[in-house]
């Protein structure tokens, strides 16, 4: 009992501080009607509502938004992503149930103690929550639904897997081939902790030392506490000022560009539940070497990608170190162009936005019969 105190003591704070937001909130859920159209009208819990950089989880709601009719107050139907929930979600999706508008819940990632530490079971609580709540569940890879009932528990609600969805017309590969050399490497996406970075840094030091003009570009933020300062310092450290850059957070419109000016993608984030970037690099046709773990395992092949093998712990984040990520990238650049087609022949498989997009009519209507 004591050991959930100070997480109970938390929860009731937050509780407390939240208290007049969620007052209003409550106030606006009352307003949600069910819509009269015969076809689906999206609720999708004002996500993206004035973000100019959609991001992560809320990147496969554009799909829906540009396929659907969508509205933030009458809509039939409630879409909503674990990993980019609104505020409130529990009391959104039980005012909608109270107006009789099911919900489908697409299931991310789950906490656990290496990520989330004594944080993770506020996580959980609340994910496992909605999935009871829903009338079908997305999950977003096999390694998702695994982990959900490993943290969650078991669900009986109907569901399947879907991979995250790439517009495959927007993010494919450049008319021109690149340039053989200088090799321009990419890490791309939010990097939450220091060592899935900095073992980045490390494989590009291995690379040149090794006689290989290798350049790296870091594109998206850096989040955890004094991250800029620390990879200003580990760049010095390793002597790589001239052959890293860094870009700012990008949007769904750069991002096809800064793909396909790059040979590779480096991925190493453990336990990684179906990251967009690697589908979308792939999309691009740009191989992958990275961690041998979570979602890449399904999302990627032998030929496509080179995964530095871990094994599966929740107690900790295991990171390829820069020296495997570098023989990884060895191998996969001596063979790059026959595992660049086969990058894109398996994103064209599994990661055809139209697919997706029409499987989730099928569901829908399912689900509002």
């Amino acid at each position: 009992m004591t050991s959930l105190f100070p997480w109970r003591l938390a929860a009731s704070l937050r509780f407390v501080a939240n208290f007049p937001r969620r007052v209003a909130a409550r106030r606006f859920f009352r307003r949600i009607n069910r819509a009269k159209n015969a076809g689906v009208v999206l609720g999708l819990g004002g996500v993206l509502d004035n973000r100019r950089l959609v991001h992560g989880g809320a990147v496969k709601l554009l799909h829906l938004q540009e396929a659907f009719p969508c509205s933030g107050e009458e809509f039939n139907l409630l879409y909503l992503v674990s990993s980019s929930q609104p505020d409130f979600a529990v009391d959104l999706a039980k005012a909608c149930r109270r107006k009789e508008i099911p919900l489908v819940w697409n299931q991310n990632g789950v906490g656990y103690p290496a990520w989330a530490g004594a944080a993770s079971e506020r996580h959980n609580a609340a994910m496992r929550k909605m999935r009871s709540m829903a009338s079908y569940v997305v999950y977003q890879s096999r390694f998702c639904r695994e982990s959900a009932e490993r943290f969650l528990g078991p669900e009986e609600t109907p569901g399947e897997v879907l991979f995250n969805p790439v517009n495959l017309q927007r993010f494919q590969p450049a008319e021109k081939t690149l340039p053989p050399g200088p090799l321009r490497l990419l890490a791309m996406g939010t990097q939450n902790y220091s060592e899935r970075l900095f073992s980045v840094l490390e494989c590009v030091k291995c690379l040149r030392e090794g006689g290989v003009d290798a350049l790296l570009t870091v594109a998206g933020p850096l989040i955890w506490k004094d991250a800029n300062q620390d990879v200003a310092e580990r760049i010095d450290l390793l002597g790589l000022r001239d052959a890293v850059t860094l870009l700012p957070p990008f949007t769904q419109q750069e991002a096809p560009d800064i793909y396909r000016a790059h040979h590779l993608l480096l991925h190493p984030k453990y336990l990684d539940p179906c990251p967009t970037v690697v589908a979308e690099a792939m999309a691009c046709g740009l191989p992958v070497a990275g961690s041998g773990s979570g979602g890449v395992i399904e999302m990627t092949d032998s030929v496509c990608a080179e995964l530095v093998n871990l094994p599966q712990v929740w107690d900790q984040l295991l990171t390829p170190s820069g020296e495997e990520l570098a023989a990884a990238v060895t191998r996969l650049w001596a063979r790059h162009a026959e595992a660049g087609r086969a990058a894109r022949r398996r994103a064209e498989e599994l990661f055809d936005a139209t697919r997706w997009v029409q499987r989730h009519r099928e569901i829908f209507s399912s689900v509002l019969r």
